[in-house]
């Protein structure tokens, strides 16, 4: 029996274009303005800081880390101070109404009724953990946070290395045959699988699949027992 699920975001509870097509270019568009503003702010600073870390330039000039900012945002990098960043760049978005956060319908359904029936709700993103917390806080359904019992991102390690999975079980107080990854990448579902978690395909932008993950298309399919 399932005891704890562990949830992707893009393309397994939300649409991939909504990152694509909404919250990139957000980004994108109020980056620059938004370092050069906000730069002397504690946890900005510490972002800036962090990538010049990256950079292995601590002296990295202002306009350096913003190049390389949106130069990884061009690359669809997982980079954390990024992630980071972008999330308080999100923040200001939601706040002021500029977008909501999309969730597919049946994804929604499924988190209440799995949270109803005692099954504790966690999420492992590449998005840092602050702009997880604001998508869910502004969904399309409301603010959604209560479903959820913890947020993982990258902090913990890349989505395609088992010993991030690792990393999220020692947090867990399950073992893992008891706990079902969720995701729409067949490597993230690989390496969740080596940590010794089920794993569940969620097939939703003919993203490839693999003959070791059980699949589905919507929530609306989703069956424990098969599982």
């Amino acid at each position: 029996m399932i005891k704890a699920i562990v949830t992707d975001i893009e393309g397994t509870i939300t649409r991939i274009s909504f990152v694509k097509e909404v919250l990139f270019p957000y980004a994108v568009k109020h980056l620059e303005h938004f370092v050069r503003t906000h730069q002397q702010r504690e946890e900005v600073s510490a972002q800036i800081h962090a990538v010049r870390n990256e950079l292995d330039n601590p002296d990295a000039s202002i306009d350096e880390v913003i190049a390389a900012l949106l130069g990884w945002i061009k690359a669809d990098k997982k980079v954390t101070p990024l992630k980071q960043l972008q999330g308080y760049i999100w923040q200001s978005g939601y706040e002021e109404g500029d977008f909501t956060g999309h969730l597919y319908p049946d994804a929604y359904e499924f988190l209440c009724a799995q949270k109803a029936n005692g099954v504790a709700l966690y999420v492992y993103s590449s998005g840092s953990v602050k702009a997880q917390q604001l998508l869910f806080a502004h969904s399309d359904f409301g603010d959604i946070r209560h479903l959820f019992s913890d947020y993982f991102d990258t902090r913990v390690g890349a989505k395609q290395q088992p010993q991030s999975y690792q990393a999220i079980l020692a947090q867990l107080p399950y073992p893992p045959e008891k706990i079902l990854f969720l995701s729409d990448v067949v490597a993230e579902l690989d390496a969740a699988k080596a940590a010794g978690m089920k794993t569940l395909q969620l097939w939703r932008d003919a993203q490839p699949q693999s003959e070791h993950h059980p699949v589905i298309e919507n929530f609306n399919q989703f069956e424990a027992s098969k599982l």
